[in-house]
């Protein structure tokens, strides 16, 4: 959770594309279609979470890998995901913890990289994109996500779109497809590191997108100029209306009850 912006400039979540892309951004899918040369790409939103797994217990999802999350816990509907993940025919869980509810449903479990020994970037709320470097080594057989992604795909076929050796490798290419055709007019721009060295890479210090060769200290704040991301670069206010609760409180049901979660506990 403390890279929620560093996921979302990648693509991370099902309604998105990479580089702050997503699918109802005009032009959005060719462009990164021609920058990747892949002609398959994917032309509407994905599955969220919660349809993801109604999707599995359909049938309609027969291999899911699960990395950095306990669904089993973090989920709502527990019940629901059990079937799930009993159902699928195919359950991959990358986890650093051997043992956890999920787990336990794994078909193929791998030792994954706990925060600690994770290598590459994230990004907080205000757009600082932080280096982060492995305080310890990794552990016993444990790897990085990428990298067992990188060998999954060279397996079925792809090695040539999945050849990196490096964190430096993937943060170039993702700097690069930010300045693709952009010359502005997308608000997430760090093209001035497409061709970072890898120690200019491991040196990194803190620094607020865009980073750009207009702006190559980064960006402490945007929209000083008036000029917004929106088709006729003006600020849009977006008027809503309050829905209360379906249910409140009252004298004989005086209890507000919640999940139970706290604010640490997310994704256990």
């Amino acid at each position: 959770q403390p890279n929620a912006m560093g996921g979302r400039e990648v693509g991370g979540l099902a309604n998105q594309l990479a580089a702050h892309m997503d699918f109802a951004t005009p032009n959005a899918i060719e462009l990164v279609q021609r920058f990747w040369q892949a002609p398959n790409m994917a032309q509407e939103n994905g599955l969220k979470a919660i349809d993801m797994f109604q999707a599995v217990e359909q049938g309609k999802i027969k291999v899911l890998w699960i990395m950095s999350t306990n669904p089993m816990v973090s989920l709502p509907d527990t019940e629901q995901v059990r079937r799930a993940l009993e159902k699928c025919e195919l359950v991959i869980v990358s986890d650093c913890k051997q043992s956890t509810d999920t787990t336990a449903y794994a078909d193929v479990l791998l030792p994954a990289l706990p925060w600690s020994e994770k290598d590459g970037t994230v990004t907080n709320s205000e757009r600082r994109i932080s280096r982060q470097r492995g305080l310890l080594p990794a552990r016993g057989e444990a790897k990085a996500d990428w990298w067992a992604i990188c060998q999954v795909a060279g397996a079925m076929g792809y090695q040539s779109a999945f050849s990196y050796r490096s964190v430096h490798d993937i943060f170039r290419e993702h700097a690069a497809l930010s300045g693709f055709e952009n010359h502005g007019k997308r608000d997430f721009d760090i093209s001035l590191f497409s061709n970072i060295s890898e120690q200019a890479y491991q040196d990194l210090l803190p620094i607020q997108w865009p980073v750009t060769k207009e702006s190559p200290n980064g960006t402490a704040r945007i929209f000083t100029n008036g000029r917004f991301f929106t088709a006729d670069r003006k600020a849009n206010f977006i008027p809503i209306d309050v829905k209360e609760p379906q249910i409140a409180p009252d004298e004989d049901w005086p209890f507000v009850l919640n999940t139970g979660r706290v604010r640490d506990q997310w994704h256990t």
